[in-house]
């Protein structure tokens, strides 16, 4: 056996701690019970046992739920003092907490979560507990920033009450359903100190666990060496994609602004210019701009709260995994630094057995010593053990919840770009449509103040124009006086007639241009 026991071997299958569950009703014991009743007594019916259904087991049954809504989240406190505080409201089945309400309320601030964060990882050594979101000093109290540390605490506390090991913590109790909540930590840290040293904190304490004990800690265990390999190439990948959607979410936010900037053009534009068909338009594109850059600010905030948050949310998983890392590395050196003291101990013994029965006290004295240290040495050993049997479960638990968590958080991110581009398409093609009906329709009204002027033509059209009225009253009268011959040549008479108008129009027009053309040169 190597020096981390039981660890430094091969895997087996039971290495992996299975989640506490009910235990499972003795099933051939009460079959083989039923069928002797049936066979000693056939005369008394046989008594129907109700079972749950298959579809749910036992295990599943007796596990409460939990939902919990964190919202509301608000400013209190003066300008120096000034913090948020935020509503959590609790939906349980478990028995362990006030069921009279349907549901209940407290309010809490950002430093109680911190507080539940530690109590839990000191409560429960080797559990990957979910943490909040990091401290932020510049616009913590910025609509976007208040809503994101909202959602994430919000999932944190839900991943805390789904855990099958945290839902039964003290703790959690206290901090989900306490009305006087700074009055009860205070109380309960108070009595922890004193009292419970040998307990949670205190019963790492108790078998010499702390922060400077031992020296470098050397993985030996192959299968936690490529589990800590792994999670730091995870957390350089999810820190760099991180980085690509912030830059992705900054760009959204510069177009959101560009389109205001060409929002605000486009209607000073439109107050200037005269023409109705010209500033109607660009006052409807001014609109259209102004709703494009709503959509983007929309679609900014949509990429935070989907993608962007469960990227930071493994990345501080993946923080809390290393500090329970840190744990069992402080429970192996306990292990041995206990190991240690027991030799030291036995050492001694041994110098008191061969000294004679001159030393017959301190002989009894150290061999209470020494039960005393293989007790020590036995609790370490069975930690470290517990503790690494406990990290494997928990680290295929985290990876389960992973694969789910950016699935769900994909596809959220991918239906909201896909919304994004439909709705960016309609307000084109509705702009589009708009203008088509506008130059099919009506002419649109000058605006109030301006009065349209005719059209001016040119003197040539004035000349043809009065060249053809000349004409046509010509031929009204050359029509009158021969009306008699009308029915003889009709037909030949209306062609040559229009044909003959068309030819006397061009050449009086052309003499006058002509004539026109020698005056000025006659001028000049």
């Amino acid at each position: 056996m190597g020096p981390l026991g039981p660890l430094g071997a091969e895997a087996e299958p039971e290495a992996t701690l299975p989640e506490p569950t009910a235990p499972a009703p003795p099933v051939k014991e009460l079959a083989s019970r039923t069928r002797t009743t049936q066979s000693s007594s056939i005369s008394s019916p046989p008594r129907t046992r109700q079972q749950p259904p298959p579809s749910l087991p036992v295990e599943q049954a007796s596990k409460p739920t939990f939902s919990i809504i964190v919202g509301d989240p608000h400013t209190v406190g003066n300008a120096a003092n000034s913090h948020t505080v935020y509503t959590v409201i609790t939906t349980t089945t478990s028995r362990a907490y006030n069921n009279n309400a349907s549901a209940f309320t407290v309010t809490r601030r950002y430093r109680d979560f911190l507080w539940l964060y530690d109590r839990l990882h000191d409560n429960s050594p080797g559990i990957i507990v979910p943490p909040p979101p990091e401290k932020q000093a510049v616009g913590r109290f910025e609509s976007q920033f208040v809503e994101s540390r909202r959602m994430a605490l919000e999932r944190m506390l839900n991943k805390i009450a789904g855990h099958p090991v945290l839902q039964h913590d003290g703790d959690l109790k206290v901090f989900l359903e306490s009305e006087a909540f700074n009055v009860d930590i205070k109380h309960k840290d108070r009595a922890r100190d004193p009292l419970l040293a040998a307990e949670s904190k205190g019963f790492m304490s108790s078998i010499g666990i702390s922060s400077g004990s031992g020296g470098k800690f050397i993985e030996h265990d192959d299968w936690f060496h490529d589990r800590r390999i792994y999670l730091d190439a995870l957390e350089a990948q999810l820190k760099a994609l991180q980085k690509s959607t912030e830059m992705v979410v900054a760009q959204r936010r510069g177009l959101a602004d560009t389109c205001g900037d060409l929002s605000a053009s486009l209607h000073n534009l439109a107050s200037v210019e005269l023409s109705p068909s010209l500033s109607g338009p660009l006052d409807a594109l001014g609109d259209l701009q102004l709703r494009v850059q709503e959509l983007y600010n929309r679609q900014a905030m949509q990429d935070i709260l989907t993608l962007g948050i469960v990227i930071d949310e493994y990345i501080r998983l993946i923080a809390s995994i290393s500090k329970a890392f840190t744990q069992r590395q402080k429970a192996y050196h306990a292990w041995h630094s206990a190991e240690q003291k027991l030799q030291t101990i036995k050492g001694m013994q041994d110098k008191l057995l061969r000294a004679g029965r001159t030393q017959q006290d301190r002989i009894q004295q150290m061999q209470a010593d020494v039960s005393d240290a293989e007790r020590r040495s036995h609790q370490a050993r069975l930690l470290f053990e517990d503790m690494g049997r406990l990290m494997r479960g928990e680290l295929e638990r985290f990876e389960r919840e992973k694969v789910e968590d950016f699935k769900s958080g994909v596809e959220t991110f991918l239906e909201g770009a896909v919304e994004a581009q439909k709705e960016l398409i309609e307000l084109w093609e509705t702009y589009l449509y708009q203008l088509d009906a506008d130059e099919d329709g009506p002419p649109t009204a000058m605006p109030a103040g301006i009065r349209a002027e005719p059209e001016q033509k040119s003197d040539g059209q004035l000349r043809r124009e009065n060249a053809k009225a000349q004409l046509d009253a010509e031929n009204a009268a050359e029509s009158g006086a021969g009306g008699e011959h009308e029915g003889e040549d009709e037909g030949s008479l209306g062609g040559t007639t229009v044909r003959d108008s068309e030819e006397i129009i061009s050449g009086r027009a052309s003499e006058e241009l002509a004539d026109e053309g020698r005056e000025r040169r006659e001028d000049a």
